[in-house]
This record gives C-alpha cells, sequence and structure tokens, in this order.
C-alpha cells in the first residue's frame, strides 16, 4: 500500500442506484479532474460537468464534480468526488476510465481512512469510532460511536499520556539533575501523587465494561429441557422462522443466533440445544456448547415447560425461569414470568423486561472504553503505572521506576496511535469498505 499513489474508489452502495459516489484522493486528484470534467469546481461547490474518457474523449455521463485541496479533507490530501449515474454501465465506463489514468489505481480496503489517520486528520480511537458508525445497528451503538468519533476516548487516553510524560519528565530531571541546586527536593512526591491521580482515572474508566458489551451486544441464551418452547420462542422474538419447530427432543443441536433491536439497544437471542443426557454423539455436543454459551451469557432465560420433570438450570450470571405454554394447564408456577409463544401471550411482558435488563446491564452509553484493545492497552498501562509507584514507595531504583512510567506512557499511546501500531493498522484497516 504506497501513500504516494492517487486512489480512487466506490464510496456508496454497489448495485444499481439513483446515485454513485466515487471518491478520488492523492496528489493527482487536480489532474484527473481536469482531465475527465474540464475546468475544476471552486472548492467544496457541487457543479454539474459532463465526464468525458480522457482517452478517447468519448462523453461517459453528466455528474456533480466536486473538489476538496488538501489538508482540508477527509484524507488530508487533494481530493474530489464524481457524483455519477448509479447504472451499472456508466459505473463500469468511469472506474475503467479512472483505471486507465497513470499513478492512478483501485484503494484497497480502508484506505481512504487510513490516509486520514497518517495524515493527522484522526486519531486511531476516532477510526473506530468511524468503523463503528458503520456497523451500528441500533440507536444505542450510534450514540456510541459518534462520541469516539468526537474524540471522546482520544481526548481523554492523550490527558493521560500527558500526565504519564509529566510524571517521567520528574523522575528523568530527579535522576540527571538531583545535584543542581534549582531542582526542587520533593519530585518523587509529586511524581507519586500524579501517578495515583491517573491511575484512578483509568482504573475507573476500566470498571465500566458497557461500552464493550454495548457495541457488541447483549448475549440473552434460551436455555431449558428438550421441548420447552425455545426455538419456538426464538422465532416469536425474532418475528421470522429462524429455527426448527418439533415435537421430537433433540431437533436443535447447534446454537443459533439471532441479532434483535430491543428499545434502541443490541440483543443477541442465543436458541441452544435442550439440557439432557443423552447416548446419541451429536446431540451430546450440541448440550455441551449450549452449557458454555449459557454460563458466558450475559442472561439467561431459563425455560420451564408445563409437562415433565424440572432440571436444573447451567451456571450463569444472571438467570430468568420463564414459564412455557401457558397456554396449558398448570396449576403453580414458580417463575419470573409465564408466556405463551405460540400465541403471543406474555410476549410483551417478556420483551419489556428483557429492555430493563439490557438497559441495566449496558446502561446510558457512557463509557469510555469500547474495545477490548483499549482495555488491554490501560491494563497495561495501569499495571506498569502500579509497578513504579512501588518502587517510588520503597525507595526503590528511580531507573526502573522511570522505565515503567514510559512503557504507561507508550500502553496509553496505543490507544489514539501515537506508538508505532502498524499491526493494528494492518487488522483494523481490513476491516473496512473499499472506498473508506
Amino acid at each position: 500500500m504506497r501513500s504516494d499513489d492517487t486512489i480512487f474508489a466506490i464510496a456508496s452502495g454497489h448495485g444499481r442506484a439513483a446515485v454513485c459516489l466515487i471518491r478520488i484522493s492523492g496528489p493527482e486528484s487536480r489532474t484527473i479532474l481536469e482531465s475527465m470534467a474540464g475546468r475544476v469546481p471552486e472548492p467544496r461547490r457541487a457543479v454539474v460537468r459532463t465526464l468525458k474518457d480522457p482517452m478517447t474523449g468519448e462523453p461517459l455521463d453528466q455528474a456533480l464534480v466536486l473538489w476538496m485541496p488538501g489538508p482540508g479533507s477527509f484524507t488530508g490530501e487533494d481530493q474530489a468526488e464524481l457524483q455519477i449515474h448509479g447504472g451499472l454501465a456508466t459505473r463500469a465506463a468511469v472506474l475503467r476510465a479512472l483505471g486507465s489514468l497513470e499513478n492512478c489505481r483501485a484503494a484497497e480496503a480502508g484506505e481512504f481512512t487510513r490516509r486520514a489517520f497518517l495524515n493527522g486528520r484522526m486519531d486511531l480511537a476516532q477510526v473506530e469510532g468511524l468503523a463503528d458508525i458503520i456497523d451500528a445497528e441500533t440507536e444505542a451503538q450510534r450514540r456510541q460511536a459518534m462520541r469516539q468519533l468526537g474524540g471522546r476516548l482520544g481526548n481523554a487516553a492523550e490527558g493521560w499520556r500527558e500526565s504519564v510524560l509529566q510524571v517521567l519528565a520528574l523522575l528523568e530531571a530527579s535522576l540527571d539533575f538531583s545535584d543542581e541546586g534549582d531542582v526542587p527536593e520533593d519530585l518523587e512526591a509529586e511524581s507519586l501523587q500524579m501517578i495515583d491521580q491517573v491511575r484512578g482515572e483509568i482504573g475507573q474508566a476500566m470498571a465500566n465494561r458497557s461500552g464493550e458489551r454495548l457495541r457488541e451486544g447483549l448475549t440473552v441464551v434460551l436455555a431449558g429441557p428438550p421441548n420447552a418452547g425455545k426455538s419456538t420462542l426464538l422465532n416469536a422474538l425474532a418475528r421470522r422462522d429462524v429455527a426448527i419447530v418439533s415435537p421430537i427432543a433433540g431437533t436443535t443441536r447447534d446454537v443459533i443466533e439471532v441479532h434483535c433491536d430491543l428499545g434502541g439497544l443490541p440483543v443477541i437471542i442465543v436458541d441452544t440445544a435442550g439440557l439432557r443426557e443423552s447416548a446419541d454423539a451429536i446431540e451430546q455436543e450440541g448440550v455441551s456448547r449450549a452449557r458454555a454459551r449459557a454460563e458466558n451469557a450475559d442472561l439467561v432465560l431459563w425455560l420451564v415447560p408445563p409437562e415433565g420433570e424440572e432440571s436444573a438450570p447451567p451456571p450463569a450470571r444472571r438467570l430468568l425461569r420463564v414459564g412455557t405454554k401457558s397456554d396449558l394447564d398448570r396449576t403453580s408456577w414458580d417463575c419470573d414470568l409465564t408466556i405463551a409463544a405460540a400465541t403471543g401471550e406474555g410476549l410483551p411482558e417478556l420483551i419489556a423486561r428483557l429492555e430493563e435488563e439490557a438497559a441495566a446491564l449496558i446502561g446510558q452509553g457512557d463509557a469510555i472504553v469500547t474495545r477490548e484493545r483499549h482495555r488491554r492497552a490501560l491494563e497495561r498501562a495501569h499495571g506498569a503505572l502500579d509497578r513504579s509507584r512501588a518502587m517510588l514507595v520503597s525507595h526503590g531504583p528511580l531507573e526502573l521506576a522511570a522505565e515503567e512510567v514510559r512503557m504507561a506512557a507508550r500502553s496509553i499511546g496505543e490507544i489514539t496511535g501515537r506508538v508505532d501500531v502498524e499491526d493494528v493498522l494492518d487488522r483494523l484497516f481490513s476491516s473496512f469498505c473499499i472506498g473508506k
């Protein structure tokens, strides 16, 4: 991936459409625009131009053309946009004309956003916020992604990093200039005070896990004995037939997932195999997977059917007992809720309860940490600050204490990309759309 090439890509959806947006970015953008559209318009002003093949002069389309000179563009480079008609033949002709030009090539996945990062238009946390906006499926996810794109985490991380670098400066001053008369004697005590403040703020940010839950979605597992009504409930919640429903025990043998939007919050409903002892090797594997998913789920709905003996639920972080098939006779029910998924009885109450549980676990979307990568970086920084503090308190070697502070600053810098994070960039940008 070269950064001195001029790149182009479709930035709108694929397939036939009314309008197709093509982005161009790089040092040859102005020349390309002149060769295809004639006179370059005023910056950031859309004008209608007839696009022509620069090799043959053949008219290709009438389009809206925009010119955005760097560094005030998304990528920080000279950039142009062509809003052409969205027919497949028109799109193919314009892309073919662009690809025929020297030093102009099709962009790789995420290359536009990568250039924006490398040119200082966005930090790495904002890049992740942009990716989350593209992937957001619920209103709460969209709001959280907007906060990330706005720099909430990046600003906090830069504040922590600056404080840690200030601590490092104090320790190095104490090391290198301790014999100078104008260097205060209490630098180590001041360093301890600043370390404690940063440690506290980082620890508070790490303690709130709701951001990761909101981004990934709350996992709700439907568990219970065979024929408890798990698949019927999954179909009712999904409002479509996603699981096979049968009176034959052991029909569901694998895990089935459905993504739902409950009150603006993302919830993943998981149907599992009925929990029972079985000699069937395939059903045994399904039961094993069901127990594993239930143990790791945020919430387990333990379905209690009216017939047969009730078995013990699996270990779970949080469990709600739901009586099923309430349209059948049942003298007593020791459950939190009762439903009849086949008729819809009790479903509004169950959905309302799920929304309450999701809101309680996810919160109001006020978390700073939204990815495991952020958490790992902060954990490394917090651990390094802990070790540095212990050395300072015990009057250990200042050189080692300073090195731990330096490692803490490096770990925090990984959040915004203020260190060498080439491997992180490759993994991140490869998940983007080609034209983003």
